[in-house]
């Protein structure tokens, strides 16, 4: 396994326990999604797995390694965090965003090799390298925070919430990038809350309900799963909607 989470707890202050013995694994070369509601800490997870936050006990395995989470270790061992709602730096300009993604290293060659299959994942950066970042439509800036992250040529991609707030042509295009990414042989941990979007594109998923992980399967699998199906994907709230419909009709 590339990445191998057990027993990770943290805690918000005394009261707050916010992630509850997760554990979970993601291999080489997949994608792995997990889908859960708001607060039920799939950000909380993300964060630690980085650094951002410092868990109250667990353990962390990435690339046969024991590691703990600090933030300035993140990216030297092979792991970039595309944030939730992206934050980049508005102020400064596509290209100098790019930049920033990459800037541990210093293999010259490298970095115009990465910068050319960014564009070819995104086109629109290209013809926009000079512009300001905070000038980009949403779906503009979610491209950029993902291309930024791929600067520093990461061995495990961590994607947080990256359609929140797209319109769907948006949505689809990123969907699109991300499965092209994990082809070209990046591993990518995503949390999303477009529970069937992740699910589609997903080897690997799990639910993550107050802070526990409560289910694990394929993505084809926790599809059919009934429970996924009433909790993220409204079925049963479509097939109640029919039914009142037929009700009202006699």
């Amino acid at each position: 396994m590339l990445l191998r989470v057990e027993r990770l707890n943290y805690y918000y202050g005394e009261a707050i326990h916010a992630l509850r013995d997760v554990s979970f694994d993601v291999a080489e070369g997949e994608i792995a999604s997990i889908i859960g509601a708001n607060g039920a800490g799939k950000s909380t997870l993300m964060w630690t797995l980085v650094g951002l936050l410092k868990p109250k006990s667990g353990t962390i395995v990435f690339n046969g390694r024991a590691v703990k989470p600090v933030a300035h270790q993140a990216v030297p061992s092979g792991i970039a965090l595309v944030p939730e709602r992206r934050r980049l730096f508005p102020n400064l300009t596509v290209r100098e965003n790019l930049t920033l993604g990459g800037y541990r290293r210093s293999d010259k060659a490298g970095l115009a090799r990465d910068e050319a299959y960014v564009f070819a994942l995104f086109p629109v950066l290209k013809e926009r390298l000079t512009q300001y970042a905070g000038t980009l439509s949403g779906g503009q800036q979610q491209m950029l925070a993902i291309a930024r992250g791929l600067m520093s040529r990461p061995k495990m991609l961590l994607l947080d919430e990256p359609s929140l707030g797209l319109a769907p042509v948006l949505v689809h295009q990123v969907f699109e990038a991300i499965q092209e990414i994990a082809r070209q042989g990046t591993t990518i941990l995503l949390v999303e809350q477009n529970a069937l979007k992740a699910l589609e594109i997903s080897t690997r998923a799990y639910v993550l309900e107050v802070g526990r992980i409560v289910l694990q399967g394929t993505g084809k699998e926790l599809l059919r799963s009934p429970v996924v199906q009433a909790a993220y994907l409204g079925v049963r709230q479509r097939t109640e909607v029919i039914l009142e419909e037929g009700s009202h009709a006699h």
